[in-house]
C-alpha cells in the first residue's frame, strides 16, 4: 500500500539509464514539428557532403543527406519546460565557455 506524501515535499526524479543508451548519440541537426497531441523532435545527423539536387519541377536546391538517430516524442506542456531549461543551460554555457550564442541576423 502507497503511504501518503507530506504536503510540501519536493519531488526528486531519480533517472536510470540503461547501459545500453548511456553514452548517447551524436546529432548536429534536429527537425522539430508538432501534430494536435505533442511536439516530435527528430535528432540527425548529416550522412554526406552537401550536393546539387534536382525537384520534378526542375528547381534547383542544396541536397543535405541526414539519418535520424534519435526520434523524442513530448506532450505540450512540457514544451514549455524543455524552452525554459534549454534557456537556462544555454546561459550557464556562455558563462563557462565565454562564448556567445550566434546572432540570427548576422547570417
Amino acid at each position: 500500500m502507497t503511504q501518503p506524501l507530506p504536503e510540501g515535499t519536493p519531488p526528486r526524479i531519480l533517472f536510470n539509464i540503461p547501459p545500453e543508451i548511456e553514452a548517447g548519440v551524436y546529432a548536429n541537426f534536429v527537425n522539430l514539428w508538432h501534430q494536435p497531441d505533442g511536439f516530435i523532435l527528430d535528432f540527425s545527423v548529416f550522412t554526406a557532403p552537401p550536393g546539387l539536387g534536382e525537384d520534378e519541377a526542375g528547381n534547383q536546391f542544396v541536397h543535405l543527406p541526414a539519418r535520424v538517430v534519435s526520434r523524442v516524442r513530448i506532450p505540450p506542456q512540457q514544451v514549455f519546460e524543455l524552452m525554459k531549461a534549454l534557456s537556462e543551460q544555454l546561459s550557464a554555457w556562455e558563462l563557462e565557455t565565454g562564448r556567445q550564442r550566434a546572432d540570427p541576423d548576422t547570417h
